[in-house]
């Protein structure tokens, strides 16, 4: 899943949030938001999907099974 990491990781940063400001956006724990960028864990399907709508991009993108 180093796909996922580097992707979760390059679109908070475009977004100029640190791993806690993510969190405190989308419910998510800011331990597993610095667990899914380091790859060692992998995301649920819920969690997939909060980010996915929070960054505006598909969970394809968010796999690295697309570029949109």
């Amino acid at each position: 899943m180093k796909e996922f990491s580097e992707r979760l990781k390059e679109l908070r940063l475009g977004k100029r949030l640190t791993q806690v400001e993510l969190a405190s956006a989308t419910g998510l724990s800011q331990a597993a938001i610095a667990l899914w960028e380091n790859g060692q864990r992998v995301p649920n399907a819920q969690a997939l999907w909060i980010l996915a709508d929070f960054f505006e991009v598909t969970v394809d993108f968010l796999l690295g099974r697309s570029e949109k």
